[in-house]
């Protein structure tokens, strides 16, 4: 059984692949998925927001795909792999709702259900990227500021 945190994410990643591919409005899109597969309220702001974010943020996240997965020119990686690293990254730099773990383990987990062979290592590598730059960034500022601070 699907929980219901991934059943908002893959309406959300729906949402987002659909409007990636056919340049509807994402928010237009996640509105009538909803409509087509309702969710509990709790749900369906959850995936509303997940959607939202990543709109929101998507030239910054798109810069972060560039930086982490610099081989790939970021409208060359397939449309449901940047879309997940989209939710993915929001996730886990901007929304800070869900530990880190949960977050690339659902992207890896979606990417073996929507992606190809190669999806979820390639999801997993990148968020990896991601994850480490920004865990020893943090790390690093935080023991800056504790030194100054003795």
């Amino acid at each position: 059984m699907t929980n219901p945190r991934r059943k908002a994410r893959i309406i959300a990643l729906q949402a987002l692949y659909e409007g990636d591919c056919s340049k509807h409005k994402p928010t237009e899109v996640i509105a009538r998925l909803l409509e087509e597969k309702p969710l509990p309220e709790e749900l369906a702001t959850f995936a509303r927001g997940l959607v939202e974010g990543v709109m929101q943020n998507k030239p910054h996240i798109d810069e972060l795909i560039k930086r982490f997965a610099p081989v790939f020119p970021i409208n060359q990686i397939a449309v449901v792999d940047r879309n997940l690293l989209r939710l993915a990254i929001f996730e886990i730099l901007f929304d800070n709702k869900v530990p880190v773990k949960v977050a690339i383990d659902e992207a890896v987990e979606l990417a073996k259900v929507f992606g190809t062979d190669s999806s979820r290592k390639f999801v997993n590598g990148v968020l990896g990227g991601v994850v480490t730059h920004y865990l020893n960034k943090s790390k690093n500022l935080a023991e800056t500021q504790d030194q100054s601070t003795q």
